[in-house]
């Protein structure tokens, strides 16, 4: 499942071609369903960092990778400085309006059922994903040391921004097999809308 209509209304589903056939007729369009929130999923890798393009020592934005379940925060330091408390936008990026500084940084993050982890040695780097050793699957906090930064691959889908499921009001569409990104998914159980094939919503 990934969201590339972020014109669409909040909590809009878009699944691969492949998924939506396992579920209903593509010609269908627009389908109702039920889903709930897997606790604990498999992710593909450990946690990983990637500060948004823009973030500078004076506006701070990080997109979290591979942590599951739902966040429920993120703070941020530097060495020699406190913690500062981020806040999620509705693209899914944590921000600290004024900034945390020049780096690097170490970040705890914190997910629903009180799973930790921190991670430290994050460069300001913005645009690039960073990768860390850091799992949340596993519980408890171990601070980890990201290592050396490597360019991030290219993908053929670009980062879009995450919208909360409103039960009632969500809907998927089959998307092309190349743009499918696998991610963690959250919410709760809630009966939505499947869309499928819409220009608009592709």
């Amino acid at each position: 499942m990934t969201d590339s209509c972020p014109e669409c209304a909040a909590g809009h589903l878009d699944l691969s071609r492949t998924a939506f056939k396992k579920i209903g007729a593509e010609v269908d369009g627009i389908i109702p369903i039920t889903y709930k929130t897997v606790a604990n999923p498999s992710v593909p890798g450990p946690l990983s960092v990637r500060l948004k393009e823009g973030s500078s020592q004076y506006w701070f934005a990080v997109l979290i990778d591979n942590h599951g379940n739902q966040l429920r925060s993120v703070t941020v330091s530097r060495a020699g400085g406190t913690s500062r408390s981020a806040k999620r936008a509705d693209y899914n990026y944590w921000i600290i309006e004024s900034g945390v500084g020049s780096g690097p940084f170490k970040i705890k993050i914190t997910d629903l059922y009180g799973r930790s982890a921190t991670v430290s040695g994050i460069a300001l780097s913005p645009g690039r994903v960073q990768r860390t050793n850091a799992r949340m699957s596993g519980g408890g906090g171990s601070v980890v040391k990201a290592p050396d930064a490597k360019p991030a691959t290219k993908k053929s889908a670009t980062p879009r921004p995450s919208t909360s499921v409103s039960p009632s009001t969500s809907v998927v569409a089959p998307l092309a097999e190349s743009t499918v990104t696998a991610g963690a998914t959250t919410g709760a159980e809630t009966s939505v809308d499947l869309a499928a094939g819409s220009p608009s919503c592709g």
